[in-house]
């Protein structure tokens, strides 16, 4: 077994830069790809199981040519993920006013770095994974919207492939005087069936959170209830009788519970393929679980979330929303794994 690390150039339109970075397990056994100028987005993540190639992400077919950078793969969310009340919010005393840039170009969503290019600062290859590593620091990278937040960040994402997960293992720090808040989030898309010919309908999704936050108009109203009839995860459910934009909320650690470096949030499988999956683990901080059933109905989300959507406005109505607040010097660190199961 071993593990490699390439380059290749795709065709893009608008002049982006098309260099991926290819991960790659010997004999075609596992592949992954990540497009640096896209937002640093792993769009590709594939698995040889019995001889057949599994696609295990959804990328739409003009992702390269224009298509939107949250709508494929899995897209980095920061300095926020989801969405910010109107684009407003205020922080040590001054305003802040964002771009409304959701559906409904009411508010403000997922943040600057899933937009813009990284830069890579780091990759290679031994005998148990490959990786990339990326970086993206606002005054630098995203110098038009630096006023539009309340200190500069920097952010470095690896993502790493071993022969049956794939991971992203996160640091944030902060190099500016002023404190720095922040929430982290992914928006992967598990694409369903995971290989032509596959039964769409027998698929099943399965998540552990007991509570949701109750939501108007896509944003939190602040409180939280227990998982009803229609977000009740927590036995398996078929993908065909979803419909679901919700935040789910995972809670802490049980007390006296010994500490666990990843903690299992969600699966997406099929029974009739001897209940092969995705499995989607998270370390403690991701304390949020988004899921979202696309109208195409060709993937299902599991979007883990550090914070809750409107977070920087809800914690200043004291509402725990999960923000997260450093100071100069410090860094937060935190992982998600994808594993394939079964």
């Amino acid at each position: 077994m071993s593990f490699q690390v390439r380059t290749e150039t795709r065709p893009t339109s608008g002049g982006q830069d098309g260099t991926v970075y290819l991960l790659e397990e010997s004999g075609g056994a596992a592949r992954a790809e990540v497009w640096p100028a896209g937002g640093f987005n792993c769009h590709r993540w594939q698995i040889a199981q019995q001889g057949t190639l599994w696609e295990l992400l959804y990328s739409d077919p003009q992702f390269f040519h224009g298509a939107k950078p949250t709508r494929s793969g899995i897209p980095i969310l920061f300095p926020f993920p989801n969405r910010i009340r109107a684009g407003r919010f205020s922080w040590a005393g001054p305003q802040y006013k964002l771009p409304l840039n959701d559906p409904a170009g009411k508010n403000a969503i997922h943040g600057f770095a899933c937009r813009r290019p990284w830069r890579v600062v780091g990759h290679g290859a031994n005998a148990h994974s490959a990786w990339v590593t990326g970086e993206f620091r606002g005054s630098l990278d995203a110098p038009e919207a630096h006023a539009l937040w309340p200190a500069d960040y920097r952010v470095q994402i690896t993502c790493r492939l071993e022969p049956r997960s794939l991971r992203l293992e996160a640091v944030v720090n902060n190099p500016d005087q002023v404190p720095l808040p922040f929430g982290l989030g992914y928006h992967p898309y598990f694409h369903v069936p995971f290989v032509p010919g596959q039964d769409a309908a027998a698929f099943r999704a399965q998540a552990s959170p007991e509570q949701f936050w109750v939501l108007k108009e896509s944003l939190p109203t602040g409180g939280l209830q227990p998982v009803d009839a229609a977000r009740d995860l927590r036995k398996p459910r078929r993908l065909e009788e979803l419909s679901l934009d919700d935040v789910l909320h995972c809670g802490p650690a049980l007390a006296g519970a010994p500490p666990a470096p990843f903690i299992h949030r969600a699966s997406v499988f099929s029974p009739e393929n001897g209940d092969k999956g995705v499995r989607i683990e998270t370390s403690p901080g991701y304390r949020e679980l988004v899921v979202f059933t696309p109208p195409h109905r060709q993937a299902i989300c599991f979007e883990p979330y550090t914070c809750t959507t409107d977070a920087i406005n809800l914690e200043q109505q004291g509402v725990d929303a999960g923000l997260l607040v450093l100071r100069q010097g410090e860094h937060w660190q935190g992982e998600v794994r994808f594993s394939c199961v079964g």
